[in-house]
């Protein structure tokens, strides 16, 4: 089975893509990590309770407020839910206690959203499907690209259109924090840069997505198809029907995916020292 890794930044159009993959005529599952990254700190889990335990001393507005229609305890007796926007506050920007803190969340989160990744990639085999797309939008930092066949970037060109987007998709956000928010998820043009690193043959596209929905679902064919001729339906059954083979295939894969991180840190440590 072809695992995609889907990711891009902020306000790139990532989950419309990620909607569109979901829908005819791809059809395919998706793993959200975003999805599973808010289930495994629902109140009352391993992940929820690490979050209050570290963050709570510090942030008196760490939960929501307790009110007329949330109990003290929780609407399940278990806690009241993150409050997500105080919590953003808290690990969005370049300082160094909010890098130290967002490290924090993250040592908490990831290992979690892994387990539960891992759980909907083995249904998603067992279901005979030739191909699930892993929604990641820290693929490359988490490296959790190393495992995918294919990797698919949405980015767009230009730095303006995509602060742009954010600030009308959330208006409540400050000059200062719509920035932040872009800043911690990397710059999207590096990410597509990587992306076409990894080599053609469908095992880096980049989908841009400067314009409007139409545009962008032909850029998404134009993937797609580059995608599926590197990776047929028929060598996805083959491999689904020989265990051993599919087990070679992806240790292949996963050794050309180091090389290619490898030589990619490479090139970047030798830009770094020419500043």
């Amino acid at each position: 089975m072809l695992l995609i890794g889907l990711t891009g930044s902020i306000a790139t159009g990532k989950t419309t893509v990620s909607s569109l993959l979901s829908s005819p005529p791809y059809s395919l599952p998706i793993i959200d990590a975003d999805l599973l990254a808010r289930k495994v700190v629902e109140p009352g889990t391993a992940g929820y309770r690490a979050i209050v335990s570290y963050f709570g001393p510090t942030a008196p507005d760490l939960l929501v407020p307790a009110s007329a229609d949330m109990p003290e305890a929780g609407p399940t007796g278990r806690g009241r839910p993150l409050n997500r926007p105080a919590l953003g506050r808290r690990i969005f920007g370049d300082d160094p206690q909010v890098r130290k803190d967002r490290a924090a969340l993250n040592a908490i989160v990831h290992p979690a959203v892994r387990r539960e990744m891992l759980y909907g990639v083995a249904h998603a085999y067992l279901r005979g499907h030739w191909a699930v797309v892993l929604d990641v939008p820290l693929l490359f930092e988490s490296s959790l690209d190393r495992f995918c066949g294919s990797v698919m970037v949405v980015a767009v060109r230009e730095p303006e259109v995509q602060m742009c987007r954010l600030r009308a998709r959330d208006p409540h956000l400050s000059p200062e924090d719509a920035e932040n928010r872009v800043r911690s998820q990397g710059d999207v043009r590096d990410k597509a840069r990587r992306c076409e690193a990894r080599g053609g043959k469908g095992r880096g596209v980049v989908v841009w997505n400067d314009h409007g929905r139409e545009e962008l679902a032909a850029e998404l064919r134009r993937a797609m198809e580059e995608v599926e001729k590197a990776s047929p339906r028929w060598w996805s059954w083959a491999l689904l029907l020989c265990p051993p083979a599919a087990v070679a295939a992806g240790l292949w894969a996963f050794w050309q995916n180091v090389r290619v991180n490898r030589s990619w840190a490479e090139e970047e440590a030798k830009a770094k020292a020419k500043l």
